[in-house]
């Protein structure tokens, strides 16, 4: 696979996401040093450590998409965990200098300038992290293959587990930039307007600490992707009814499903009705792994089969967790 088709796999959100809040973080800056704002050089902060995340990111998906190798059989989904934590480290660095600026705002308040310019570039950086934002809930919808017709954003939130390292992350990052985008009009405005100097300095403290959550939140779903993790509950139930939906299939002895990125392995035994020669219960057997390997999620599956034990094991599995 050429590399510029690999790019073109490659998440989109995530990549559409870092040349925006390039472009943003720039301008940002320019207008921090110009007013002298400390909410807009916090924004300028969190725009410049989503663009550096998201990038990772982008890269990382890219990699991610590479087929297995003869030395890396079981592929390379996890490749976009590694990018993630080392997006998680920016978020924390760039928390902590935002969080220390927000400080010496409040010790040594400053009366910002060019009100009507900050305003401007928030108010631009809102609609562009919104505009992204949106794209990523929609693409949690489509990844989570989500059909409700609410609203989006309870919608991006239900899904956001089912959706892949990547887009989680732009969502988080743009949720929480949004936000600051927000949080940071209201700091300019009680800072000018109404004379609250430290104003300044409290919403770039909680700006930075809205950053530290994201890198929490995203840290702890990539570890746990690194460690391997067992998939939803309702994507092993979608498999086991696949299976059971076969007339030849009498139970399930035993079934995981490890979920990598956004791609599932699996690995699973089946009882078969009793009688049937070696033969027909290969055939079987083959027929079931390519009905699973249909799915575009599920990446490799480990098949075995024996004859019906008479006992309804997967029943009575599923009655112990509900």
């Amino acid at each position: 696979m050429g590399f510029m088709n690999l790019v073109k796999k490659g998440n989109t959100s995530s990549g559409v996401a870092a040349i925006g809040n390039l472009f943003l973080a720039i301008i940002k800056i320019i207008a921090a040093g110009v007013s002298g704002s400390g909410t807009m050089f916090a924004s300028a902060m969190h725009s410049f450590a989503d663009s550096i995340n998201q990038g990772f990111v982008f890269f990382g998906s890219v990699l991610s998409e590479m087929k297995p190798s003869k030395r890396f059989p079981t592929g390379f989904g996890r490749v976009i965990n590694i990018f993630c934590m080392i997006a998680v480290i920016v978020v924390t660095v760039m928390a902590y200098e935002t969080i220390k600026e927000g400080w010496h705002l409040i010790q040594h308040p400053q009366e910002a300038s060019n009100f009507w310019l900050n305003i401007a570039i928030l108010v631009s950086a809102f609609l562009v992290d919104g505009f992204i934002l949106v794209k990523a809930m929609k693409e949690i919808k489509h990844e989570a293959k989500l059909e409700t017709t609410g609203n989006i954003f309870v919608t991006a939130f239900k899904g956001a587990k089912k959706a892949s390292p990547a887009t989680r992350l732009v969502f988080y990052e743009d949720l929480v930039a949004t936000s600051s985008a927000v949080l940071a009009i209201i700091g300019i405005v009680l800072s000018q307007y109404f004379d609250i100097l430290q104003a300044d300095g409290v919403i770039s403290i909680f700006i930075g600490i809205l950053m530290l959550f994201v890198a929490y939140r995203v840290g702890y779903d990539n570890m746990v992707g690194l460690i391997g993790v067992t998939a939803p509950v309702d994507v092993e139930n979608k498999i086991a009814a696949d299976l059971l939906a076969d007339e030849s299939v009498v139970d399930i002895y035993k079934l995981r499903v490890i979920q990598e990125g956004r791609t599932y392995h699996v690995e699973v035994t089946v009882e078969l009705i009793k009688g049937l020669s070696l033969a027909d219960a290969d055939d079987i057997k083959f027929q079931l792994t390519d009905k699973l390997l249909r799915e575009p999620e599920i990446a490799d599956v480990v098949l075995g089969i024996i004859e019906d034990d008479e006992k309804k094991t997967w029943v009575e599995k599923q009655k112990e967790k509900y």
